[in-house]
This record gives C-alpha cells, structure tokens and sequence, in this order.
C-alpha cells in the first residue's frame, strides 16, 4: 500500500535487537540489585560480629528455658531476637538476590551447578522462615508476661519449649536451617570457579569461608563442650564469608563477571 514496501526481514531484526537490549538491560540490573544486596548483608554480617563481641558470643550463656527467653525478651527485646537468630534469618533472606545474580551470571559456564546452589538456597531460606523462633517465641512471651495464671504460664513454657527444641541455637533442630545455605553458597563457589567469569581468589575465598563456618556448625551442633575451638574455627571462617559478601558485591556492582 502507498507504494512502500517493507523490506524482507526487516521488521523481525528490529524486533531481536529490541529483545537483546532488554535482555541485556534485564541483566545489568539483577546483577546490580544483586550486587547492592550482598554488599547490604555484609555490612549486617559485621553487625553481627559486632555484636557477638559484645555480648561475648558464648552459647553457654544463653537462656535456656523459655521462660528464660521470655524474660529475656521483655528485659532487651533486640537483643532477645537476636539470641533466637532473627539477624541470621533476615540476612539469609537479603542475600538471595546476590545469590540469584550470581546465577544469572554464570549462566552458560558452571552454569548447572549454579543452579543448583541457586535452588539449595532457595530451600534453606524456606526451611529458616518456617523454623525460625524470634517472632513466634516474641509473641508467646507477650502473652507469658501479660497472664499472672499459673496453669496459662506452664502452657505458655511448654509451647515455648516445643518452638525452641526446633530452633534454638546451636541444637538440632536448627541444623538445617544453617546448613543449607552454606552447601549452596559453597556450591555457587565452586560454579564461580569453574565458569571462571569471577577471580579464582574470589571463588577460593567463599569455599574456604563457608567450609569454616559449615565446620563450626557441626562442633557446636554435635560435640558439645568446645566452645573455644568452634570459636576459634569461626572467626576466620566469618570474616572470610564477609570478605567474599564485599567481593561478590562488588563484582557484581562494577559488571565485572566476564559478561
């Protein structure tokens, strides 16, 4: 019509270069979204060793009962909170989108095993929210200090127990919780290394990091009385996991994941 003839193919290149720039533009910004984040949950994560220094990061001197925690709770609830993990919990999730650009990153190279890491954290956010105890055990205690009824209060304690032997620091139950996350930051790891779109030192440095913290884990989980070892094997273990946080935030800020 009018004389004027479309070209042939023209209108469907036009159309994939559309398509490639959103793609392209799609990427830049989840790998700077993911970037932003995990540089966020390294910052928390040195506000946690801050302040485990300050209350002298010693799981012998938590509360034991739940009326223990009760009272710890109304007496300091952040600090409360933080006892039952609820920092733990809020950084695994902030840190999925720096896990998820990492994926997105090392698709095509290291590609399936990022996936998997990718998915494994998935399953370790969700196990965390449905085990974690800071709100359940922060909502029970309101009731236990609001009720002066004997029979109420030993209710009260045995539901808070019941949360704590499934949650609590340091015991069984909150095993998973914990480990899943670090088998999937540990499998990213070894993707970066292998896609080798990050620096090898990167990828070395977020292995031997959460292998530390995984070793922790399982001494204060299941060999009870060595406190100081598990210290002792935790603290380079965390500093190395932050130092890897503030690489891959970086690495992922400045695009400089080989794409």
């Amino acid at each position: 019509m009018n004389g004027i003839k479309a070209r042939p193919g023209a209108a469907p290149a036009k159309g994939t270069a559309i398509r490639a720039t959103a793609e392209r533009g799609g990427r830049e910004g989840v790998l700077l979204f993911g970037g932003v984040s995990a540089l966020l949950v390294a910052a928390l994560s040195l506000v946690d060793v801050a302040v485990g220094a300050m209350t002298g990061g010693n799981l012998e001197a938590l509360p034991r009962t739940a009326a223990e925690r009760f009272a710890q709770l109304a007496d300091s609830p952040l600090l409360g909170l933080y006892n039952l993990d609820l920092l733990n919990f809020v950084t695994t999730l902030l840190f999925l989108p720096a896990l998820h650009a990492v994926y997105v990153a090392l698709r095509g190279k290291g590609s399936k095993l990022a996936g998997l890491g990718w998915g494994l954290s998935l399953v370790g956010a969700a196990v965390f929210a449905a085990g974690n105890p800071a709100l359940p055990m922060l909502g029970l205690s309101r009731d236990y200090l609001a009720s002066s009824d004997p029979v109420l209060h030993q209710s009260l304690a045995a539901a808070g127990e019941a949360i704590l032997a499934r949650g609590a620091h340091g015991g069984a139950g909150v095993f998973p919780s914990f480990l899943l996350p670090l088998v999937a930051n540990l499998l990213l790891s070894v993707a970066m290394l292998k896609g080798r779109r990050f620096p090898p030192a990167l990828a070395w440095l977020g292995l031997t990091g959460n292998a530390l913290l995984g070793a922790y884990l399982a001494l204060v989980t299941f060999v009870p009385g060595v406190a100081t070892v598990a210290t002792a094997v935790a603290a380079p273990g965390g500093l190395m996991s932050i130092a890897w946080m503030v690489a891959v935030g970086l690495a992922l800020v400045r695009r400089d994941s080989g794409q």
